[in-house]
């Protein structure tokens, strides 16, 4: 009479016959730990099959290997091989188009989810009608005639860049200066050694002293040349 499938030697005559593989008592020991079992009541309930023939075993030395029973197996013949592989394929090819399908589904809800709500259509509208009538109101201040910078202000505002200019331009001068005196005999790539002291030209952040001189007045800032000192 077959074990019940509750009882310790049910669980692990089934458990024996699910893995159908050579198995010692640790191995089925440690796979039921879910069901509390402790490693002497695994190997009893072991014994207590082989002695009913419901598995069968093999000693290498001290060691016992526990083996499914392969005669209580229904093995398919060739027919029911052949027909379990079509039925196999069959599946493989459901499984793909399943898979596909929910691809297709979750590409369409990222593309919806990346559309805006009709909350944040109205938001985003609100918003830009806000920015437009500002910028109006700038625009027409502007036709208007309106000075919006004195020129007081505007001449302090360009003596000052042009100072900070000259004063970019001299900087640029005495690192050049003091550059090529350190590198003139340097061994080293200078491209490596300017990496390894961390150093920045103006165009690795992107600005040009060319460019920013342009803003300035040029009658300005030729005027401001003659008493300065330029590489």
């Amino acid at each position: 009479m077959p074990p019940k499938s509750d009882s310790i030697e049910g669980i692990v005559l089934g458990f024996v016959n699910e893995q159908n593989r050579p198995l010692n008592s640790q191995n089925v020991a440690d796979a039921l730990q879910k069901y509390n079992l402790k490693k002497t009541a695994v190997q009893k309930a072991l014994d207590t099959l082989v002695d009913n023939g419901q598995i069968s075993f093999k000693e290498y030395g001290k060691q016992k290997i526990y083996l499914a029973r392969q005669d209580h197996f229904n093995i398919p013949n060739n027919q029911e091989l052949d027909q379990m592989k079509m039925e196999n394929s069959k599946l493989q090819d459901e499984l793909e188009a399943q898979k596909k399908a929910i691809s297709e589904v979750e590409a369409e809800i990222r593309v919806l989810r990346s559309n805006l709500t009709l909350e944040e259509i109205q938001d985003k509208e609100a918003k830009l009608i806000g920015e437009v009538k500002e910028m109006e109101e700038k625009l027409s201040t502007l036709r208007s005639g309106v000075v919006l910078v004195k020129a007081e202000d505007k001449k302090v505002i360009e003596e000052t860049c042009a100072e900070k200019i000259n004063q970019w331009r001299n900087r640029k001068r005495i690192f050049k200066e003091l550059w090529d005196a350190i590198t003139e005999n340097l061994p080293k790539d200078l491209k490596e050694f300017k990496e390894e002291l961390g150093l920045e030209y103006d165009e690795d952040v992107g600005v040009s002293l060319q460019s920013c001189t342009e803003l300035i007045n040029p009658d300005r800032l030729n005027r401001e040349k003659s008493f300065i000192i330029c590489p």
